[in-house]
């Protein structure tokens, strides 16, 4: 499905530039990763005997695999509550650079931080990487209606799926449930390769890949956030030298 062009006034409506955000799931192959991804999880909640309207809650409320994954995981060990979710917040913590990123993309002088509330829930790895694609793509003063679209679509495909999944975990496999929760990262590393536009983007995205294996041999625990935070700067560096 192709976008209406940016004069077009079919973007004259909040509510059609709403539904064409929810109509925007069926353009991207990552949806198709959320919904495997999310069968893993419902399939994880119910080895784990957590009920169904608690894993639905979890991907409603939580909306992201790797945290959703940390909270029934540490829950299901005997962790409690606060040690729970201590361990989500700081998991938590990578978004806030895709918020900071995502948002100044759909501001107007007239926005309201009310209306941004619903778009920062909705921002997570799959958002943020759609939004980088499509929003260039939709005037701004529709940009935060297409936004809730979007993260409306991927919610309802993630409920849809651990629905799936956590009745088909008597009869899915270890192995392929394993498999589809590595399909995530694998998919997300394609489609930011996809999305690098400047020579930063691939210095960071390249140097982040080959630091990791180094850091890994020093088993610090924070591999990757080591990792990530050495070819970012290195890649802010270049992008400055460059500029002067």
């Amino acid at each position: 499905m192709r976008l209406p062009a940016l004069d077009s006034a079919k973007w004259h409506d909040t509510a059609a530039a709403f539904a064409f955000g929810v109509r925007s799931i069926a353009t991207t192959v990552l949806t198709l990763v959320l919904f495997a991804t999310y069968i893993g999880i419902g399939a994880l909640a119910h080895d784990t005997h957590f009920s169904l309207g608690w894993a639905m809650a979890s991907t409603l409320f939580v909306w992201a695999g790797p945290a959703q994954i940390i909270l029934i995981s540490t829950l299901g060990l005997g962790a409690t509550a606060l040690q729970a979710a201590l361990a989500v917040t700081v998991s938590a913590v990578r978004l806030f650079p895709m918020v900071v990123a995502v948002l100044p993309m759909m501001r107007t002088p007239a926005t309201r931080r009310r209306q941004l509330i619903l778009p920062t829930h909705f921002i997570a790895v799959t958002l943020w990487v759609e939004c980088f694609r499509l929003l260039p793509q939709v005037p701004r003063e529709r940009r935060i209606a297409f936004t809730n679209g979007l993260g409306v679509g991927l919610v309802s495909t993630s409920l849809t799926a651990t629905v799936i999944g956590y009745h088909l975990a008597a009869n899915l496999p270890p192995l392929f449930g394993a498999a589809i929760l590595l399909l995530t990262p694998l998919a997300f590393l394609l489609s930011t390769a996809r999305n690098c536009r400047q020579l930063a983007d691939v210095v960071a995205l390249v140097l982040g890949l080959a630091l990791f294996p180094l850091v890994s041999l020093l088993h610090t625990g924070v591999d990757i956030l080591i990792s990530g935070i050495s070819a970012g700067t290195i890649a802010y560096g270049v992008h400055r030298w460059r500029r002067r």
